[in-house]
């Protein structure tokens, strides 16, 4: 068996391996089994005006249009799931940030979490970050998947945890509401906390969001020094970020993340003075493409810039053509991916009503 088909474990490369199509068809056929498969899919059957079950390849996804995520705002998350999944059910429901609205919710299944901490993992040991280090956790926790996908791969890694948590809608709640005092405020309550663990403990690495890393530059470069590697995950990363960033620190260990609570990515090899920061997704459980901002349907040619669409592979969550609020340059991963990269990620629109923040 491969780790397609054996819970618990979990091979890069088997899921390299995985053929696309044939996957598309496992997922929808788990979804949309009469008997077995999602209550929210199968009431939407008589609607869609074609049969689930007939489509063949990943490409004819396309017949389901764009998801709207804010059917994910009121339903019961459990709705999503396939009757399959075994009862009782065993997992945590995690929601989005809520920067354009109220937040989104899904359930993560055990598979689930299993396979998104394994490419978080594989991340990490193909950047070159080392087992059995010290970590310092500088993020979003609570109702938010990074804190908790963190501390299971710490754990997967032996390796020691400190954390410190941020609350990213609060910020933006102040940064809409033009509270600048009060935001100044909790950054530096927050990045206080980060600082105190900093200066009297040993850490090797910190996972945090790049503006958070920003601040603890600015505020003590001595410290930032002393790290041998950073995990950046959350607000947008420049080029240039990259660089001082890496500059910055006594290590040679950078991860970059993209992605979301319904779908994550990791940072491609950077070339430096390529002027270019590419991620790929977790294949084949999540998908992004870059598609025209005018006409959704049409991909864009390599190297053009586009809107993000994403689409959700999971046996236990399908999620098809979410228009993500991201722009991005459609790259080409070439032979290592089955799939398509996305490069130089950046709000799709900036504005004061969907603010960024420390995260």
């Amino acid at each position: 068996m491969t780790a397609t088909d054996t819970p618990g474990a979990f091979s890069a490369e088997s899921w390299l391996d995985t053929d696309l199509d044939a996957w598309t068809r496992k997922v929808l056929r788990r979804q949309f089994d009469p008997e077995t498969g999602s209550p929210y899919w199968l009431k939407q059957v008589p609607e869609l005006g074609f049969d689930p079950l007939e489509i063949t390849r990943y490409d004819e996804l396309s017949a389901f249009g764009n998801f709207d995520l804010s059917v994910l705002r009121d339903l019961d998350p459990v709705d999503m799931l396939p009757q399959a999944v075994e009862r009782p059910l065993t997992g945590r429901v995690f929601e989005s940030g809520g920067t354009t609205g109220a937040p989104c919710r899904v359930f993560y299944t055990e598979r689930m979490a299993e396979v998104v901490a394994g490419w978080w993992q594989y991340s990490q040991e193909t950047a070159g970050f080392e087992p059995g280090r010290t970590w310092l956790f500088a993020g979003p926790s609570g109702p938010h998947l990074i804190g908790s996908m963190l501390e299971r791969v710490t754990r997967m890694s032996s390796s020691i945890l400190y954390g410190i948590d941020l609350d990213p809608r609060w910020v933006k709640e102040l940064i809409r509401g033009s509270r600048l005092n009060e935001m100044n405020q909790y950054v530096d309550h927050t990045s206080g906390q980060v600082i105190a663990i900093l200066d009297s403990q040993q850490v090797d690495y910190l996972e945090t969001t790049p503006a958070m890393l920003q601040v603890l530059l600015r505020k003590r470069p001595d410290l930032v020094g002393k790290l041998q590697g950073v995990g950046l995950s959350g607000t947008h990363i420049t080029t240039k970020q990259y660089e001082d960033f890496k500059a910055a620190i006594a290590g040679d260990v950078i991860c970059v993340r993209y992605g979301n609570t319904f779908g994550c990515g990791m940072g491609l090899p950077y070339e430096e003075g390529s002027g270019r920061l590419a991620y790929v997704s977790n294949y084949p459980q999540a998908t992004h493409a870059v598609v025209d901002k005018d006409d959704p349907t049409r991909l864009v040619g390599y190297g053009e810039l586009g809107r993000v669409r994403l689409t959700v592979l999971h046996e236990d969550l399908f999620l098809p053509n979410i228009l993500d609020r991201d722009q991005a340059i459609r790259h080409d991963t070439g032979p290592q991916w089955p799939c398509d990269g996305v490069a130089n990620v950046e709000p799709l629109t900036k504005s004061k009503s969907a603010p960024e923040g420390l995260y």
